[in-house]
């Protein structure tokens, strides 16, 4: 199933990753361009990790680990069981074939390649043949504001799980940040422009934190009606995966499929929640939203191909 609407989707995590996949499932794959998060990325083992990127590749690749979401199917974990009994950092779980990846990526950038070029590259061995972007080639680090201090979001995500209470964010160094090239133009000739299912505090605010990104989202919002949607990570107060709730809630906003609208106000035209929280339809769209109300899960590949197929006969031809 294919139609011609050019598509640009930002993207993290698991649920972005499924829903990024449901796309490229029914759009030509020039049609589709994939702007993702790198908000997350970080060194470790003195290598560059770029969790979110990983994900979205692997996941439109057909290589994802099938139950965790993220990592590779098939993958063992010998090195981290060599470097653990070594006393080694082992609260990061890198499997072998994953190491591959973040082995040859570094090598990469330490020859001068930048985080794009790197990932074309990744994206064409893998044979993904829809565009996968990085927000930014340089580093602009997603750091949580907790009880406990400024915590690098990998040791909070990762080796913290999420526990201490969060304030805050920020994205460090984001001021000097630039779009990765390529991101601006995939904005500016989008027919759609879709939030992933992703947490909108640390997948989505990155990307939009971005210098140029948010403007050229307003001005194609203003200039030629462009439909901005989101789609609600959020299903009955809770996430499926991840620590978006838990975030809402400590941050003194009640978590639901309203407060992620709310949260992008007039940034989106559209919005899309799950079944289980239609209720809310009447106040999403007293925020000026048109919404669909429809079955958000992805746990299977055919939900992923239904979900894009009905946000994109949704959405797809409106202009407002």
């Amino acid at each position: 199933m294919t139609r011609s609407l050019k598509v640009a989707a930002l993207a993290g995590g698991v649920g972005g990753a499924k829903f990024a996949d449901g796309l490229s499932r029914c759009l030509p794959p020039d049609d589709l361009t994939v702007i993702v998060n790198t908000g997350d990325d970080f060194e470790h083992l003195g290598l560059t990790v770029c969790p979110d990127l990983d994900t979205v590749c692997y996941t439109l690749a057909g290589m994802a680990n099938p139950q965790t979401g993220w990592g590779l199917k098939g993958e063992t974990f010998h090195a981290l069981e060599s470097l653990e009994a070594l006393g080694g950092p082992e609260w990061f779980h890198v499997g072998d074939q994953d190491l591959g990846t973040h082995l040859e990526r570094t090598r990469r950038l330490k020859l001068g390649q930048t985080l794009s070029q790197v990932t074309s590259h990744f994206c064409e061995a893998w044979k993904i043949r829809p565009r996968v972007l990085p927000m930014t080639d340089g580093p602009a680090p997603t750091v949580v504001l907790t009880s406990e201090g400024e915590l690098p979001f990998q040791e909070y995500f990762v080796h913290r799980q999420c526990l201490p209470r969060v304030s805050g964010f920020r994205f460090e160094g984001i001021e000097q940040a630039r779009p990765a090239p390529g991101v601006l133009e995939a904005l500016r000739t989008a027919d759609l422009v879709v939030f992933c299912p992703s947490n909108p505090w640390v997948s989505i605010n990155p990307i939009l934190a971005v210098p140029g990104v948010r403007r050229e989202l307003e001005e194609g919002r203003r200039r030629r009606g462009l439909p901005v949607v989101a789609i609600s990570p959020i299903i009955g107060g809770k996430t499926v995966k991840g620590p978006a709730a838990k975030m809402f809630s400590e941050l003194g906003i009640v978590p639901s499929a309203l407060a992620v609208a709310e949260h992008y106000g007039r940034l989106c035209s559209g919005f899309v929640l799950d079944l289980l929280d239609e209720k809310l339809v009447p106040e999403v769209q007293r925020l000026g939203l048109q919404t669909l109300a429809t079955g958000t899960l992805m746990n299977s590949d055919a939900d992923r191909l239904r979900l894009a197929v009905e946000v994109l006969d949704f959405f797809g031809g409106v202009r407002k």
